[in-house]
């Protein structure tokens, strides 16, 4: 693929933005190309591997199922919700924040990720009567849904081991459970994606309204990139008692790298009013997605690459910079999957600043103030966290 881009002078004002979405593009095109899974990735691999971890995932998706083997759904999308499981294997040389592709499918559990079993659920009666399974295995006060959405650009399989790897690294004892959206996993399509979005918001909500009335004590949501469009779209056009089911279970919201228009996001925020716990938003100025996900959007600044820590603290978010932290992939669009191994420490961290928990925040550091400045000695992290005073 060849892409060629005028060195020539132009005073015509939107070139120059073109011109920058152009080397963008092309940069993350070369980074995608080398050997992104698609079809046939999630062969089964039962071979032994001493030391490697095995995560049980929930899957909920609007993707269309795919016939061809190992494959499991695509990019299109269905007119159902659909329902599965998969088990992924975690290699016992696994570096944090990292997902060890195979070079090829079924993969060596003792070196790659790999699938050690993965299906088809009937329907949704059946994945409830799976969730409340798991749950009650749990002890009581630790019976928790762990909720990831990912972004844009993101193959069926990435979505699943991603979560997987973070479920791993942070060493999460809640019932993970994955909600995929339909998108196509290339780069030219993100208008695709966002209309995949869009159309999937229903589904979200019919999902998060039906995990709220399982047996689970407490859910966590961490959406990604476009899916916290998804996400804040979906919450946005809750009714009432939608939203105070919801809030007898969800505590804690993550927005990581969040790819909304910051105009869009107050617009959100105004309609959803303050949440009774404080959303947790994670940004990074150098994040070169989002940086041409501005430049399609008219030069409007997104979310998860903000200026402005403190208005977003003001709107009533922790916002959590990570624009420090030294990014495992070229976009720089996926730290917060490198946050799951600081979790305990991150957790720690916000406790000895004043605050009870990560899910019940009374009071916080003036707006501006780093958590290092407050806590000093207690725990040295590459990030910095902003928070306004909080109303309970």
């Amino acid at each position: 693929m060849t892409l060629q881009v005028s060195d020539m002078a132009d005073r015509r004002p939107w070139v120059g933005s073109m011109r920058f979405a152009a080397v963008v593009l092309v940069t993350l095109v070369v980074a995608a190309c080398g050997g992104r899974p698609e079809f046939g990735a999630l062969a089964i691999n039962d071979l032994p591997a001493e030391g490697a971890d095995s995560r049980d995932i929930l899957v909920v998706t609007t993707r269309d199922r795919d016939n061809r083997p190992d494959t499991f759904f695509n990019g299109e999308r269905s007119d159902t919700i659909n329902y599965a499981q998969a088990t992924i294997s975690i290699p016992p040389n696994h570096e944090p924040g990292a997902i060890e592709w195979p070079n090829q499918a079924p993969g060596n559990p003792k070196t790659d990720f790999v699938t050690r079993s993965a299906g088809y659920i009937d329907n949704a009666d059946a994945f409830t009567r799976r969730i409340n399974q798991r749950l009650a295995k749990l002890p009581r006060g630790d019976r928790e849904i762990f909720v990831f959405i990912h972004g844009y650009n993101t193959r069926f399989p990435e979505g699943l081991y991603r979560f997987a790897q973070m479920v791993h690294d942070g060493d999460f004892n809640a019932v993970p459970v994955l909600f995929t959206w339909a998108s196509r996993g290339h780069v030219q399509d993100y208008v695709y994606d966002l209309n995949s979005a869009s159309v999937a918001r229903d589904a979200l909500a019919e999902t998060l309204v039906r995990l709220s009335k399982t047996n689970a004590e407490k859910i966590t949501i961490l959406a990604h990139s476009m899916g916290n469009w998804l996400l804040m779209e979906t919450a946005r056009a809750a009714t009432p008692e939608a939203r105070r089911t919801l809030a007898r279970k969800v505590q804690t919201v993550v927005l990581a790298a969040p790819d909304i228009d910051i105009d869009v996001f107050k617009a959100q925020l105004k309609r959803i009013g303050k949440p009774k716990n404080p959303y947790f938003v994670l940004v990074s100025r150098d994040d070169r997605a989002l940086r041409l996900s501005r430049a399609i959007a008219g030069g409007k600044e997104r979310v998860g690459a903000y200026s402005d820590d403190e208005e977003l603290a003001e709107l009533g978010a922790i916002v959590v910079d990570l624009t420090e932290l030294e990014s495992l992939d070229g976009a720089r669009h996926s730290k917060f999957a490198q946050l799951a191994e600081l979790s305990p420490e991150l957790r720690e961290s916000i406790r000895r600043s004043g605050l009870t928990s990560v899910t019940g925040m009374n009071g916080a550091a003036n707006v501006g103030t780093g958590l290092g400045d407050v806590i000093g000695d207690t725990v040295t992290l590459p990030i910095r966290i902003v928070t306004a005073p909080f109303g309970g």
